[in-house]
């Protein structure tokens, strides 16, 4: 059996004395590496799209953007550990799936809780760190891959696998998985520049298909093709993108 993955970890915090404290809970901890330690979103972020990182240990309540903010900016995230000093914030992290959360001052128990989930997903699948946007190649974001949503108040860790359907709405997208239909704030072609066209299929202009989710496909008027997903959503490919799904899957 492999031994469990050393998980490459930022500290995120805006207290210099709570970054400190967190080195020190961690450096008994054998399963845990730290990266490096940013004060707010914009480090974080900077350091995130430097480094191959497992895990954020991320405080939530910062001055300027909070720990949600700056993982809606990030095309996929690393594994998330929230710290934080409010209940009512903990409390929030429960209903993102976030794998656990720390309420501050943090017991070295419960971080080493934390850190053996963290080891139990990571096990499973490791998220890749996310490219600046002036680096190039781009690496295509991958099925296993997980993406942090945001729409109003409410927030979702979702595994891109899961995600059957992406659909245009004007300079936004809407996803659909699990029952729940959330707005992001990118447009679909750049998602499309993203995501592994092994996987996701461009339909039309309003639509990119999870060809995983994907039970039936019948030809439709015109040369055109109908894609009919498991949960019975019905998708109508252009004229052009269904010759182009024909070549691909050679029908």
């Amino acid at each position: 059996m492999a031994s469990p993955p050393v998980l490459r970890t930022l500290i995120v915090d805006d207290e210099r004395l709570a970054r400190r404290e967190l080195r020190r809970l961690l450096e008994p901890q054998e399963a845990v590496t730290v990266a490096g330690e940013a004060a707010n979103a914009d480090e974080a972020e900077a350091a995130i799209h430097e480094n191959n990182l497992d895990l954020l240990l991320l405080d939530v309540q910062m001055p300027e953007d909070s720990g949600f903010d700056l993982l809606e900016r990030l095309d996929a995230v690393p594994h998330v550990v929230f710290v934080t000093a409010y209940d009512e914030y903990a409390i929030r992290a429960f209903k993102v799936n976030a794998l656990d959360y720390l309420v501050k001052p943090v017991e070295p128990e419960r971080l080493e809780e934390a850190i053996e989930t963290v080891q139990e997903r990571a096990t499973e699948s490791r998220p890749q760190a996310v490219a600046a946007d002036d680096e190039e190649p781009r690496t295509p974001l991958r099925a296993e891959d997980q993406v942090f949503v945001k729409d109003g108040e409410r927030c979702w860790f979702v595994q891109l696998a899961d995600v059957r359907l992406f659909e245009a709405a004007g300079n936004y997208t809407r996803l659909y998985f699990d029952g729940e239909e959330p707005l992001i704030h990118r447009s679909l072609s750049t998602l499309e520049d993203r995501l592994d066209p092994d996987r996701f299929f461009r339909a039309s202009r309003q639509h990119i298909l999870n060809l995983r989710w994907v039970d039936d496909v019948t030809p439709w008027s015109k040369d055109k093709l109908k894609a009919t997903l498991s949960d019975g959503t019905e998708v109508e490919l252009s004229r052009r993108r269904s010759r182009a799904f024909r070549e691909q899957l050679s029908l």
